[in-house]
């Protein structure tokens, strides 16, 4: 006798149907946390790519928002994507004659990714400081805005950069949780 019973496909549709419940929360956090991770490193990156270009090159490189992968945008919203460019003149804007590093194109996602203060831009100095005098964080959130989620980058007065995920407590030197 060949075939199955009606009782073995409903326990192997059974089975199925447990293991995809267990299966599919956990692909969406891997596939949620991967997306969020790879957007604020690629910010990082840059900004330590520029960092970098600064001290190397002896002069201001300015990291910014851009829509158009030319020109910045002065949008505090990084989600448009961004340019690195060395800044002779250091007057924030990209001019005949200075060249754009790096650029970042749009992201894909419903995510946002905001800083505070309306920062459109930071500059780094030829000693790799980030003058200006605040602490600069941009936060990275999920299209649901939940805290489990949210990924913030940093940026001190001395160039120093820190990526956290949302936390009630503070790290010693940097001010409140990213929020």
């Amino acid at each position: 006798m060949a075939g199955v019973t009606l009782i073995e496909l409903m326990t192997t549709v059974s089975l199925v149907a447990i293991l995809m419940a267990i299966a599919v929360p956990s692909y969406k956090y891997v596939t949620n946390s991967n997306r969020l991770a790879s957007e604020v490193n690629g910010l990082l990156g840059d900004m330590q790519f520029a960092r970098g270009q600064a001290i190397k090159e002896g002069q201001t490189v300015v990291i910014c928002t851009s829509n158009d992968g030319a020109t910045c945008s002065n949008s505090s919203s990084w989600k448009a994507g961004w340019i690195v460019f060395s800044d002779g003149n250091g007057n924030g804007a990209v001019d005949a004659g200075e060249t754009v590093r790096r650029v970042q194109n749009a992201f894909n996602s419903s995510d946002t990714f905001n800083a505070d203060n309306t920062t459109s831009a930071v500059s780094f100095n030829r000693e790799g400081f980030a003058p200006g005098g605040n602490i600069v964080t941009i936060t990275l959130h999920d299209s649901t805005a939940d805290p489990k989620w949210t990924r913030c980058l940093k940026i001190n007065i001395v160039g120093m950069l820190m990526t956290t995920r949302y936390s009630t407590l503070t790290t010693p030197g940097w001010p409140g949780p990213c929020t």
